[in-house]
């Protein structure tokens, strides 16, 4: 399970985001154009200067070696931050924020978040089907004689 961050619309507004909280794999591979997309622009324009001094010091100062590097690292910031990133463009917005909501995709997220847990309270008050009625089991024939070692041998003398 996953979980959501919910963030509603300021006064007026009727809409949610839910924004998955973890790793965004989209994020780490192309950072400038995940956060343009999701309009971080300000987020974009750091991440796309940074990674362009950093590709240019590594052909100015021979750091040829370093510079991929470090470029990876901020790609990993962006990827592991995703989220955090979105979640504070909108409370800048005026966005606020709602709660967590544990689910397994994002249309389980939003039902859970407008309807609340009674899905889940529904299904588990719910009464489990009757167990039947045990039946007496045959009785085991006693040992039929002695037995040498762990076990005795039915019908052996």
């Amino acid at each position: 399970m996953a979980s959501f961050v919910v963030m509603e619309a300021p006064e007026g507004g009727d809409e949610a985001a839910y924004i998955r909280d973890g790793f965004h794999f989209l994020a780490f591979l192309l950072p400038p154009i995940w956060l343009a997309w999701h309009r971080l622009w300000i987020e974009a324009l750091v991440a796309f200067a940074v990674m362009a001094v950093l590709g240019s010091l590594g052909s100015v100062s021979g750091l040829s070696e370093a510079a991929p590097l470090l470029s990876l690292l901020v790609s990993l910031y962006v990827g592991l931050e995703a989220p955090a990133l979105r979640i504070a463009a909108l409370r800048r917005r005026g966005w606020r924020e709602w709660g967590v909501v544990d689910a397994y995709n994002r249309d389980d997220a939003e039902t859970k978040h407008l309807f609340g847990d009674s899905v889940e309270q529904a299904e588990e008050t719910r009464a489990p089907a009757p167990m039947p009625d045990p039946q007496p089991l045959a009785p085991r024939p006693g040992p039929s004689g002695p037995a040498l070692g762990l076990f005795s041998y039915p019908g052996a003398r």
